[in-house]
């Protein structure tokens, strides 16, 4: 109870909640040559947003979270080369609506699960996702990806260009938008009832709370985030390829969020940079190796900074102010 009244004396918005969108306002202007690399943090800081809602604050673990992020990306990356729709905001609503359908109709299958087979059902789901999109190759491309994706200027009048300042732009806005949705949603009724729901779901059941019903809403918004960062990536790339779909991006956002800090909004900020900026530089400097420094860089974090970077940052604040 003490969390849930806590939630509410931090409804209030803070100055230092702002820093990460001055931060990011800065690099466009300091560090135009990374606006790639910075398109795709920010796209997966709404994909971890995304499964923060339903991990961190609803308690569903998931392993298939990357089938929405998938569906979402290959919906627009379809629409766009087999259809000739060019509009980046009508993508983003299409691939929003297939992937809020395709949460609905799997979230009522998964959310009357518990535990293991829950974890299952979820690989399974996004398994199922990647086999269609490997297969269908036709529609999808299969391994060799899908290619002929033309992403029209963002409303009608900024282009998307070669340094990716518009793809930055683009998606330094929307995922302005969501934070700023999922922030007020994880501080209302809805979102502390969700908080109430993880704690203790049998004497949530027993006050007369619909569960099942608040899971599925919270599963089926936060599959419409993930199919939107997916869409975002394809209109970014111009390009969709099988690694957006199935077990490995899965796993990733999963490990970027412990990164950052479950069930702390803004661990889904931190994970991303962290992780991605890892990859990006241990990748140039070993190549053959990068993989071992992100396992060592987990494995640190997991055993020596309880609630992940954030975790760290909370340890440094207290032992500062005690120190005074």
């Amino acid at each position: 109870m003490s969390k849930l009244v806590g939630f509410q004396s931090n409804a209030r918005f803070r100055i230092s909640e702002f820093i990460p969108w001055v931060l990011a306002l800065a690099v466009f202007f300091i560090l135009p040559d990374y606006l790639s690399l910075g398109a795709q943090i920010l796209t997966y800081i709404l994909f971890a947003l995304s499964l923060d809602l339903i991990t961190g604050y609803a308690g569903v673990v998931t392993l298939g979270h990357a089938a929405f992020f998938g569906v979402g990306a290959y919906t627009c990356g379809i629409l766009s080369a087999k259809l000739g729709i060019t509009d980046p905001l009508l993508l983003l609503l299409m691939s929003a609506i297939v992937c809020g359908l395709l949460g609905v109709s799997t979230g009522l299958i998964i959310l009357r699960t518990q535990k293991l087979t829950q974890l299952m059902l979820t690989l399974a789901i996004a398994a199922l996702c990647f086999e269609v999109a490997n297969k269908a190759t036709t529609i999808t491309g299969g391994a060799d990806g899908l290619t002929g994706v033309v992403i029209g200027p963002v409303f009608g009048l900024f282009k998307f260009d070669f340094l990716n300042k518009t793809a930055y732009l683009w998606c330094l806005g929307i995922l302005f938008i969501f934070w700023y949705i999922i922030r007020r949603l994880i501080y209302s009724p809805f979102g502390i009832t969700l908080t109430g729901i993880k704690e203790n779901k049998q004497r949530m059941q027993a006050i007369g709370v619909p569960v099942t019903s608040y899971l599925l809403k919270a599963y089926t918004f936060s599959a419409i985030i993930a199919g939107i960062a997916g869409a975002l990536i394809a209109q970014t790339n111009q390009f969709v390829g099988l690694n957006v779909i199935g077990f490995e991006p899965s796993g990733e956002i999963l490990v970027m969020l412990i990164l950052g800090g479950v069930g702390r909004l803004y661990g889904a900020f931190v994970g991303p940079l962290v992780f991605l900026v890892a990859q990006d530089f241990l990748a140039k400097q070993f190549p053959e190796y990068w993989n071992l420094g992100i396992g060592l860089l987990l494995l640190i974090v997991v055993l020596f900074a309880k609630g992940g970077v954030l975790g760290i940052f909370d340890k440094v604040t207290a032992f500062w102010r005690s120190s005074k």
